[in-house]
């Protein structure tokens, strides 16, 4: 089993790069791969809705060869995705947003994502967690992934790279939703229960 990180921070070694490592350590304890890969400090330009994913099905952003495109089948491999992102005016850093939109929207077309383990951690210097944290499970939840929680929301203060870990609630935070993960990978993995089938997306338009 694997879990794979997206560091979205434009500093690789960053807060939001710490609060992942945390988590990566409680799940290696429990015998889990754990893999961070860097995208915050990339040239990634954002979906253009021109739709030829959709069409051809094949994994891959038709308009743009970029980080999305190599990424995307090591996310399509991981058992449990992590997203980690600083947060920008209350949000998800530019780059990042980018990259989700077309990664998640790209692996929706063949339910690439469906039923994997997803979580969701911001790094912040004061406030704007919250808001940065709900949209990043955004992406999981329209994607029917698996959300675990831990002892609180998974927000870690710093500004500068290091300060993060002077937040101890926040490594705990981190050390526990680790765990979490590790736990679920495990429950999925020893059930012999069926999974339901994928459906259908039923589409309405409220302007006719």
């Amino acid at each position: 089993m694997k879990a794979l990180a997206i560091n979205g921070s434009p500093r690789k070694d960053g807060n939001t790069a710490f609060a992942l490592q945390q988590i990566g350590g409680s799940l290696k304890e429990e015998g889990i791969d754990f893999e961070i890969v860097h995208i915050g400090h990339k040239a990634i330009h954002g979906c253009i809705g021109c739709g030829k994913c959709i069409a051809n099905a094949n994994d891959k952003c038709a308009s743009f060869d970029d980080e999305v495109n190599k990424v995307l089948p090591l996310m399509c491999d991981a058992d449990a995705l992590l997203l980690g992102s600083p947060v920008y005016y209350s949000g998800i850093a530019g780059t990042m947003k980018c990259f989700l939109d077309r990664a998640f929207f790209v692996a929706s077309v063949n339910n690439r994502f469906r039923h994997k383990i997803g979580a969701a951690v911001t790094a912040a210097r004061r406030s704007g967690g919250m808001p940065t944290f709900n949209s990043l499970n955004h992406y999981f939840l329209i994607s029917e992934m698996i959300v675990p929680g831990s002892s609180y929301w998974n927000v870690i203060h710093g500004r500068e790279p290091g300060e993060a870990s002077q937040d101890h609630e926040g490594i705990h935070i981190m050390k526990v939703l680790g765990k979490n993960i590790a736990w679920l990978l495990k429950m999925k993995g020893s059930s012999n229960q069926d999974e339901p089938k994928a459906a259908d997306k039923v589409r309405t338009n409220f302007i006719r």
